[in-house]
């Protein structure tokens, strides 16, 4: 367990927000656990577009004008969060010979 309640302490508020969360998002069955498939949901929700999601990211990330659109001179002042992103496989893709032509 990642935390020990110690009697007598209130419990510390990122408890409160994970209890919460559990709640109201990640026991859909009510019963007070986890089972397979609510874990799965919460892992992978079916909903998520991963890549879209990756791609948002990496534009609230780096778009220091917030224009909304990603310049050469953001993507290379930011280069370490594109090579360490979901986009390159966390930098593995960048290493692999590619012959898309």
């Amino acid at each position: 367990d990642l935390y020990s309640e110690v009697p007598g302490e209130e419990e510390p508020a990122w408890v409160q927000t994970e209890r919460q969360q559990f709640r109201d998002f990640r026991d859909l069955n009510k019963d007070g656990k986890l089972d397979g498939s609510e874990v799965g949901y919460w892992v992978l929700p079916p909903s998520q577009d991963q890549p879209l999601v990756e791609a948002n990211h990496l534009l609230h990330e780096s778009d220091t004008d917030k224009d909304g659109r990603l310049s050469k001179a953001e993507i290379l002042s930011n280069w370490n969060m594109f090579v360490g992103s979901q986009a390159t496989n966390y930098g593995e893709d960048l290493t692999r010979h590619h012959d898309e032509l």
